[in-house]
């Protein structure tokens, strides 16, 4: 039986890296893409490692082209690539504002309308965007990052109406606090007492129901279960937050 195809981006991050080994082990065959270089001495798990930069559309017309070209299929879009900006609403500059769109939503957007025609192609496409549970409740300093990942969120629940009739399922998971970089940088916000990086990763334990933070490979879980249909046939159009249980807490307790 030949492999199931799926495209990831962003996977060099965190939740990337974890997403990619976790379809691979499940038998699937990994393309990934980044805007970086693998640091020296690694090896991602994937097939095949591209480096493109999603946020110009004609690298994303040329990326699609090309897994048209060598693979012949796309069963599953992992759209994962991200950028955060941590900064008072006040300070964020146009420019700021529209980089954050370009990867984080116009990217997904792009590379999801790029694809319809090798998705539609298969018996039954999938879309999984990784959005964040900042879409559903927020925090400080994160304005533009929440505009974008609330947005994502809602373009999943759009193309699920419209293109179900097509065999493509599109979905979202909504990841809360996961050990990565990106998180570990967004401590610079000041949101948190500690005075170093341990003592703020205690404290954010601590507001945990389950006493810790996600591991990459448990969102990698959840992005597995949406995409593929021996699991998820019948959801479409869902976002699935994965946050430990924090926005089911009522803030006063």
């Amino acid at each position: 039986m030949e492999k199931q195809v799926v495209l990831i981006t962003g996977v060099l991050g965190g939740i990337g890296l974890a997403t990619a080994a976790t379809f691979r082990a499940d038998g699937w065959h990994v393309v990934g893409v980044d805007v970086a270089e693998p640091p020296a001495g690694t090896s991602p798990e994937t097939d095949r490692l591209l480096q493109s930069d999603i946020a110009d559309p004609e690298a994303v017309t040329a990326l699609i082209e090309g897994i048209a070209a060598e693979e012949g299929r796309l069963d599953a879009l992992i759209n994962n690539a991200a950028v955060q900006i941590c900064k008072p609403f006040e300070e964020t500059t146009l420019e700021d504002w529209d980089r954050l769109m370009s990867v984080n939503l116009r990217a997904p957007f792009w590379c999801i309308r790029q694809a319809l025609e090798l998705l539609r192609s298969g018996p039954g496409g999938s879309v999984v965007n990784v959005s964040s549970v900042h879409a559903v409740a927020t925090s400080q300093e994160i304005a533009a990052y929440a505009s974008s990942k609330g947005a994502l969120a809602a373009l999943t629940r759009a193309l699920a109406v419209e293109l179900a009739g097509e065999g493509i399922r599109i979905n979202a998971v909504l990841p809360g606090a996961v050990d990565t970089p990106m998180l570990r940088a967004g401590f610079a916000r000041g949101h948190l007492e500690g005075a170093n990086l341990e003592d703020q990763l205690r404290e954010f334990y601590d507001r945990h129901r389950i006493g810790r933070i996600a591991r990459p490979e448990e969102i990698a879980q959840a992005i597995l279960f949406l995409a593929d249909n021996r699991r998820a046939a019948f959801i479409t159009g869902e976002s699935l937050v994965v946050d430990g249980g924090v926005t089911v807490t009522l803030s006063t307790e």
